[in-house]
């Protein structure tokens, strides 16, 4: 009788660190400054949202290393939630990494490929529509983000090491390609007096919008309550672009001794990162005005609150090589997308696979193909992500589950106490640094960004809540299920 296929554990320290800088670079880098610059017209408090974001981050992934010591399973923070709170809760956020977390930043950072594919060439512009019944189109550039989503889903089930090589190659040249941008940014900018211009009266801030359609566009002061509400809600940003780091433990069961490189890939991979999100921060900061005029025509004028189409990285790239940084840029950040997206293919399916050995997910996403990779996992996804390309609504979903995502994290680390209590002799070959301070001050501030969504963006906040509800009935339907089988 065939032996049953095992994942192998054929990864590592390299492998692992890739593949959390390589989730966590995708377009937002290149896009959410420009927002975060209109929300607190501040450069000094654009920064400290940034590093907060950074330290943030680190927090929660040095935590995340504790666990991931103990439990150096597939599936990650799903095994995580289960040792913590059971299966219920695990299969919750299981089912919210499917619905929309996972699957929806695959459809989202496919999408965005296929824009920036569309600068280079023009047929794959979302106007060129294909097909056309009612108020449902298919256009080409949803068709190219399917395709990368295919392609990259394909190149998964050859093997751990392929879909890691890949991850490997396009997370070096991004990096180094950012690192490249952050370089010259500065040696150029700092040559002008911007960056001096930028920090005159650094935290003074004013929130810039437009009052109707149109119509003017109005300064608003922040101070006080008003400025941390606003400085919250833009700090989901600056959160949303560093996400992803997590999606390394999901792929436990294939990285060699994943006690010792679990935990260093987290530190590394979220460090290396955030210093290259501050810095280019720093870079745009000083080749651009940060405050600008939105009926200005060149990119000096527009600033980083007016980057045509919100894409601050290219009018920074335009100041320091002119003309051709649209397509620098846009190759630069095809690129960064195909590597995000790389990584969240390969590291999802691996939480499905571990959901299935449960009963909790589609039987079949147990199986391991020759290659020792849960192939119908991978295609499961793939179909889902795809559909969501198709939805136009793909951008609210992720919008929806920033709140949900941020739950999540907040249980998980709360976890890290329960298990402590409950299992005070586990061996934990890494200890979270700073317990219990750091990871109660992550879950305290954690807590309050979840609070002032609530109350800023109730609407997308409850929406993020239902999704996660929507899997309350399908667990017990699964539950009863399963109880008629075993009688």
């Amino acid at each position: 009788m065939e032996e049953p296929r095992e994942l192998k554990r054929t990864l590592g320290l390299a492998d692992a660190t890739s593949l959390v800088a390589g989730s966590m670079i995708g377009s937002g880098i290149f896009l959410v400054s420009s927002d975060m610059a209109r929300d607190v017209g501040s450069a000094g408090w654009l920064i400290v949202a940034w590093m907060l974001t950074g330290v943030i981050t680190l927090i929660a992934a040095l935590s995340y290393g504790e666990l991931a010591g103990m439990m150096p399973a597939a599936g990650g923070q799903y095994v995580y939630i289960q040792r913590a709170f059971g299966k219920f809760t695990s299969f919750l956020y299981g089912w919210s990494v499917f619905a929309v977390i996972q699957t929806g930043v695959i459809a989202a950072v496919a999408m965005a490929f296929a824009n920036y594919a569309a600068e280079l060439m023009p047929v794959f512009s979302a106007q060129n529509v294909l097909i056309n019944i009612g108020t449902f189109s298919i256009t080409a550039q949803q068709l190219l983000a399917v395709s990368l989503i295919v392609f990259l889903t394909f190149i998964n089930t050859l093997g751990v090491k392929s879909g890691a090589g890949v991850q490997k190659i396009f997370t070096t040249v991004k990096l180094l390609a950012l690192f490249g941008l952050i370089v010259f940014g500065l040696i150029v900018g700092l040559k002008t007096n911007v960056f001096g211009t930028n920090f005159t009266d650094a935290f003074n801030a004013n929130q810039t919008y437009q009052d109707v359609k149109d119509g003017p566009w109005l300064n608003r002061p922040l101070s006080g309550i008003l400025l941390l509400a606003v400085f919250g809600m833009t700090l989901m940003n600056s959160l949303f672009s560093s996400d992803a780091w997590n999606n390394v433990t999901f792929i436990a069961g294939e990285i060699k001794e994943p006690q010792k490189n679990i935990p260093k890939s987290l530190f590394l991979g979220t460090l290396i990162v955030t210093v290259l999100y501050i810095s280019a921060n720093l870079a745009y900061l000083a080749l651009l005005h940060l405050k600008g005029d939105p009926m200005a025509t060149d990119v000096m004028g527009k600033g980083m609150q007016y980057a045509e189409m919100g894409r601050v990285g290219t009018a920074a790239a335009t100041i320091i090589f002119g003309n051709t940084a649209t397509v620098m840029m846009a190759l630069l950040i095809m690129v960064s997308t195909f590597g995000c997206n790389n990584g969240t293919i390969l590291s999802g399916a691996r939480l499905f696979y571990a959901m299935a050995k449960d009963g909790l997910f589609f039987k079949r996403a147990v199986n391991l193909n020759k290659f020792s990779v849960p192939e119908f996992a991978l295609w499961i996804q793939c179909i889902w992500a795809s559909l969501l390309c198709f939805s136009g609504t793909y951008h609210d979903l992720v919008i929806y589950c920033t709140f949900a995502s941020m739950l999540f994290y907040i249980i998980t680390i709360s976890g890290l106490f329960i298990l402590r209590k409950k299992e005070p002799q586990t061996e934990r070959p890494y200890k979270a640094f700073g317990y219990p301070i750091l990871p109660a001050l992550y879950i305290l501030v954690a807590i309050a960004i979840c609070v002032n969504l609530l109350f800023m963006d109730t609407r997308n906040s409850i929406a993020g809540l239902i999704i996660v509800a929507v899997g309350i009935p399908i667990y017990f339907i699964q539950h009863y299920s399963r109880s008629k089988k075993s009688h």
